[in-house]
This record gives structure tokens, C-alpha cells and sequence, in this order.
């Protein structure tokens, strides 16, 4: 695992610890992470997030979103009817709402339902891609930058969990997400200036 990966998890993992927030994180079996490579063309940062780091039950809580990462036991299923056809075949072209057989779903809105995915069309050299994002719910997918790595993705969802300490979980109102976004945003810019501009943590 590489030292951006690495520091990542381990800011995640504190943030967690820091909120007194219960999570599980397991070890996906190496037989697995071979079949999701072939099936769903994963990266290499992500195989080794679920070799290391397994989400088994990890779920984010702030006051604008809650993101529940998709175990490794869970990520064929997810892709049904979009990755991956209702049979469980990898989809070759895009579907007619506009998803992309290369959106590989990482996480869910446990708020909103909306996705997280991965597009690993645009791996790059560390072996790493974008993380998007898509309102459900529309006639047509249209996603929005998360992250431009999954270690980032990694790195802004501990930023927003740290940050949360400071607000109080059941007062979550218009105002309280207000001030927490606003909060937030400088922190992104730190290590993501291209996922503040997209304006989904905003």
C-alpha cells in the first residue's frame, strides 16, 4: 500500500476514533478481489483499501451526509442493473440513462440514496480514479466530482467527520449545514482544490 493510500485510512480511521463513531473494518479475501478485478475492472488503490481496509460496516455522520461505504461481500450485488446487467454480465455500452459500464458504486447516501461511484475509465498512473457522485431519482445520471482519487475521497470524508465534532447531531437544521459547509470547504481545498470547485461538499 503506498503512503497516500496509507495516510488516507489512517485519517479516516481517527476521525472515527476522535467522534467516538462505532466502525468495522475487515479484510476482503484475496479470491474475491480477483474476481471484482476481472468482473469490475477495479484499481489498484481500491483492491488494496479492501485487502488492508474492508469496509464491513462503516458509515460517515455529519450534518449535510451520511456516506456508508459498500463492503467487499456487498459490491457485485450493487451492480446489478447498472455495472453490471440484472444477470450479472458487465455492461458494454451506456445505458439509456446515460449510466457508464465503467461506474463502478463504491458507497451510498444513507441520507439521500444518491450513489457514489468510481469511474475507472480514467485510472491514472497511480492506479488510482475519480470519485463521482449522481442524483437519483432523474431521468438521466448526470455525476459530479467528488474527489479526484479514491485516497482523496478517503481523505475528504475524514476532513467532513472531523469537522462535525464541532456541531451537535441532533440539531441538525438548515442553519447548522450552512455553517458546516462553509466550514469545510477550506479544509478540501487543502488537499482537493478540483472537488471544492465541484461543489458537492459545499
Amino acid at each position: 500500500m503506498d503512503s497516500d493510500l496509507a495516510e488516507s485510512i489512517s485519517a479516516l480511521k481517527e476521525s472515527f476514533k476522535q467522534r467516538h463513531l462505532a466502525v468495522t473494518f475487515g479484510a476482503a479475501p484475496a479470491a474475491l478481489l480477483e474476481e471484482l478485478k476481472k468482473r469490475l475492472k477495479l484499481p489498484r488503490r481500491y483492491r488494496e483499501f479492501l485487502l488492508e481496509c474492508d469496509p464491513v460496516d462503516v458509515e460517515t455522520v455529519t450534518p449535510t451526509e451520511r456516506v456508508r461505504l459498500v463492503p467487499s461481500s456487498e459490491l457485485l450485488e450493487e451492480q446489478r442493473g447498472f455495472a453490471l446487467s440484472e444477470e450479472g454480465e458487465p455492461l458494454v455500452t451506456p445505458a439509456s440513462n446515460g449510466w457508464r459500464p465503467s461506474w463502478v458504486i463504491i458507497a451510498h447516501s444513507s441520507l439521500l440514496g444518491d450513489p457514489y461511484f468510481l469511474d475507472v475509465s480514467e485510472a491514472d498512473a497511480e492506479g488510482d480514479c475519480p470519485v463521482y457522485t449522481a442524483m437519483s431519482g432523474t431521468d438521466t445520471w448526470k455525476p459530479r466530482l467528488c474527489a479526484s482519487s479514491f485516497a482523496m475521497f478517503l481523505r475528504i470524508l475524514a476532513i467532513t467527520v472531523e469537522v462535525a465534532s464541532d456541531f451537535d447531531e441532533d440539531d441538525f437544521d438548515m442553519d447548522n449545514e450552512s455553517v458546516f459547509r462553509e466550514s469545510v470547504g477550506p479544509r478540501i481545498r487543502e488537499y482537493d482544490p478540483a472537488a471544492l470547485k465541484a461543489g458537492h461538499w459545499t
